[in-house]
């Protein structure tokens, strides 16, 4: 990230993953997210956020994929060879998109399950009330099983699990998905309201652009697998060719490629 501090919390540099030996996925990205900070990946749908929070998280391996060129490292230590579970050990934790729950488990046992590694149990009883003064709506229903709250309940269940692991670094992979707006702002509150109260730092990969650099103090745009595009958040909302890139559409209704957003922009600069 221009402008952050020397030794970023996280730092990935120039990673390619391969799947199945032979699908190239990501091509040469790297990123950085600070201590303390809140970091946006912005991208349509198989841009390639998802793998990229999963090269970081290690939970590549289930999917036979590998980070086979590049270093990913968090406070200062290599991890893109450590298995996930060291992982989170560390302070990584990853909230995969889909609200996944254990539907069978009680919303208070599911946020339980978030502290399964840790053995200071007083503190884990604090954390647990933390979660629920972040969602008031949670507490209401702790004692409801997973599978029968509502959507957005499910997401802030899936964060709140998160967060009971006391992670350094969150990876939030589309907590917006299929959620009505107020939802979704409701939870992006919740989620400016952990990384400023709690200090825990951020990276979110999201489709919803608008909403996440809102949010967000810094972005990075991915196509097809690549970085195409890096800035403070204030100057990508103001930046032009990333507003025709999420909101542009091709005369038979496909969205534009970002190259050929900026292609056209500077045949019309040079043209004028």
């Amino acid at each position: 990230m221009k402008g952050s501090s020397p030794t970023p919390l996280l730092k990935v540099n120039n990673i390619e993953v391969i799947y199945d030996h032979v699908i190239l996925v990501l091509k040469g990205v790297s990123l950085e997210v600070p201590e303390g900070g809140i970091v946006a990946l912005l991208g349509a749908n198989g841009a390639g956020k998802s793998t990229t929070l999963k090269a970081i998280s290690n939970l590549l391996r289930v999917e036979r994929g590998e980070v086979t060129k590049g270093t990913i490292e968090f406070a200062g230590e290599r991890i893109e060879r450590k298995d996930a579970a060291a992982v989170v050990q560390r302070g990584v934790v990853q909230v995969m998109e889909g609200r996944r729950v254990f539907e069978h488990l009680t919303v208070e046992e599911n946020l339980l399950t978030g502290a399964y590694s840790r053995r200071d149990g007083r503190s884990v009883k604090q954390d647990l009330d933390r979660v629920y003064s972040y969602f008031p709506k949670l507490a209401a229903r702790r004692s409801i099983k997973a599978g029968y709250v509502s959507g957005g309940e499910q997401q802030m269940l899936a964060i709140g699990r998160g967060f009971m692991a006391r992670p350094r670094l969150m990876l939030l992979d589309e907590p917006s998905m299929g959620l009505a707006p107020m939802l979704v702002r409701e939870i992006f509150d919740i989620v400016a309201r952990l990384n400023r109260e709690e200090k825990v730092a951020i990276l979110l990969a999201e489709q919803n652009a608008a909403g996440a650099l809102r949010l967000v103090q810094y972005g990075y745009v991915m196509e097809s697998g690549r970085v195409v595009l890096d800035g403070e958040a204030s100057k990508l909302r103001d930046n032009e060719d990333v507003k025709e890139f999420y909101l542009g559409l091709t005369g038979v209704g496909q969205r534009k490629s970002y190259r050929d957003v900026k292609h056209y922009r500077r045949r019309k600069r040079w043209l004028s």
